[in-house]
């Protein structure tokens, strides 16, 4: 988890005043009369008003100094401006390099108590994306790697390279916190909640943590990354807003 950065390292809130505004680029987050720019300069502007007024959220509550590790938006919108829309094909690459090896598809070798738990959960999520998305996922028992088909990851990246940058950036964060490309269109799509997949992607995790207990260093690390699930499953409602 980030540690807070001293004041010395922090800028200063510079701006009094934080609003959203239509612009040629989108829509724009104002910070007084000048439009707020990412870290390469380009405009801070989104697809959608319901995003800008996330990030403006974000804006607007920082104090005497601007912290980035609390305006988690506003960070993905950066990757999304500075990096996505310059390299889509290999932000693609990355939801594919996760769909090769999707948490879903690898089911326990025992105990039966927890293979019963993952066919229950996992598998109505990988029908979902049978029928959904066209995927057609190899799942295997253990944790020995199984190829996914060449036609299946062709698919996948088909899927996300359709996906304009914004959407495209939430797809690969998602993909990498759930270790999941399949829960990560789930989220994008609105299927699961952001907590929710989270929760599936961590399945295994819960029934030892239930089993054998929780110390406090797992637990903040389990609190960290469910906020970021939680956050996505924003970012993605905004989007289609």
């Amino acid at each position: 988890m980030p540690s807070p950065r001293s004041e010395f390292e922090r800028p200063r809130r510079f701006y009094t005043s934080v609003s959203v505004e239509p612009t040629e680029a989108g829509y724009a987050v104002r910070l007084d009369a000048r439009t707020a720019k990412t870290p390469d300069g380009a405009p801070l502007a989104t697809p959608t008003e319901a995003l800008a007024q996330l990030m403006a959220q974000e804006w607007e509550a920082q104090t005497a100094h601007i912290e980035l590790n609390a305006m988690p938006t506003t960070r993905m919108a950066f990757t999304a401006i500075d990096r996505t829309r310059e390299a889509r094909q290999v932000v693609a690459e990355e939801v594919v390099r996760f769909a090769g090896s999707d948490v879903l598809c690898y089911f326990a070798e025992g105990p039966v108590s927890v293979l019963e738990a993952e066919v229950r959960h996992w598998v109505p999520v990988l029908d979902w994306a049978h029928t959904a998305l066209d995927l057609e996922m190899v799942r295997t028992s253990g944790i020995v790697h199984r190829p996914q088909s060449p036609a299946t990851l062709a698919r996948v990246e088909t899927l996300a390279l359709e996906l304009e940058p914004f959407a495209l950036t939430g797809l690969a964060f998602c993909a990498a916190l759930f270790g999941s490309a399949i829960l990560a269109f789930a989220v994008q799509r609105g299927e699961l909640t952001g907590d929710t997949a989270y929760e599936l992607s961590r399945l295994d995790e819960a029934l030892q943590i239930e089993r054998w207990g929780e110390d406090a260093e797992a637990a903040a690390r389990i609190a960290y990354q469910r906020a970021e699930a939680e956050m996505a499953e924003r970012w993605f409602t905004a989007l289609r807003t």
